[in-house]
């Protein structure tokens, strides 16, 4: 073999390597600095020239078939698609990662859920996800807005509350969806049909309907219902008032009195109990305080649980019975 030869095979190997280079390195960028095994070698990276790059410290095994092409901790959009590189093809964001993705606030879970084919079996345990089996046409369910694959937004509030321990829970995320304008209540019953067959949909439906009528919390929702089992008026619901400093307050539930005077409920949910927000609720008691305003609270706990009290309370305090 001569030397031109030589030359021309390593000129070949060269170009193979730049190549095989080039394709990785544009996948990884899409996916976070993230790529799977298979997908390296489909890209024509040897097991081997991996193996060099991850004891050499330059890149890391971010699971068992996912490589970060990078070392230090993943953030948190990297361990969004560690979950669904893990899961495999059409595997898509779920819960409330999703719905956060699409804009929720203030709801937060640990454990990232992530949505996998049925006709797949589930991949190797992960700590910090949990995998999940579904029927459903997982590529319909997929966002065309955010670039983690993931469950539109919509459908991901409505599974989560499906599939929530809790009632409330399920119910406090629809509310929360929106109160945050992310999508209003007629939005949220066409996407709940959109899904079909789906657990507690009855009580998501009938939720829905009664925030489309302007209830705009669960709270809300439990006081709603404790004025219709008890033929209690309706309040006003989030009555702008200006406190003794002038600043804007909303308050949860007012009801005019037969003698002028004016009645506030308040509302306090678990975080209203910690040391901070309950001397805030105070002041704010304090501030909202005036002639013919008379202000009382009570507890979502209260309104779940002894509903029969509270409606005593008010009945007491001159709130007008239902016509």
């Amino acid at each position: 073999m001569d030397g031109r030869q030589l030359e021309s095979e390593d000129s070949c190997t060269l170009s193979a390597m730049e190549k095989a280079s080039e394709t990785w390195r544009s996948i990884a960028k899409a996916q976070g600095g993230l790529i799977t095994r298979r997908q390296l070698t489909q890209a024509g990276l040897a097991p081997h020239a991996v193996l060099h790059r991850v004891r050499s410290e330059k890149w890391q095994f971010a699971g068992p078939k996912v490589i970060a092409t990078f070392t230090g901790e993943l953030t948190h959009e990297q361990r969004l698609w560690l979950g669904v590189l893990h899961g495999g093809e059409e595997s898509l964001i779920a819960g409330v990662h999703a719905a956060t993705l699409g804009g929720l606030r203030n709801w937060d879970r640990d454990v990232i859920t992530v949505l996998v084919p049925y006709s797949r079996n589930l991949p190797r345990r992960l700590e910090g996800y949990r995998f999940v089996r579904s029927k459903r046409d997982l590529p319909n369910l997929q966002s065309t807005e955010i670039d983690v694959p993931t469950c539109r937004p919509r459908a991901a509030v409505l599974l989560f509350a499906a599939e929530e321990r809790s009632e409330r829970s399920a119910l406090g995320i629809l509310a929360a969806t929106i109160q945050q304008r992310l999508a209003t209540a007629p939005e949220l019953l066409t996407e709940l049909e959109a899904l079909g067959r789906i657990r507690r949909a009855p009580v998501m439906r009938r939720a829905l309907e009664e925030f489309g009528g302007g209830i705009q919390s669960v709270s809300e929702l439990d006081v709603a219902r404790l004025c219709k089992k008890f033929g209690i008026t309706e309040p006003l619901r989030q009555v702008k008032r200006r406190d003794a400093d002038g600043r804007v307050r909303f308050t949860d539930c007012e009801w005019p009195l037969s003698d002028g005077r004016i009645l506030v409920l308040e509302v306090d949910g678990a975080f209203h109990m910690e040391v901070e927000q309950w001397e805030d609720d105070l002041a704010r008691q304090r501030a909202l305080s005036a002639d013919g305003r008379v202000i009382i609270r009570c507890t979502s706990r209260e309104l779940r649980d002894t509903p029969e009290v509270i409606a005593r309370d008010l009945k007491r305090l001159g709130v007008p019975l239902a016509a």
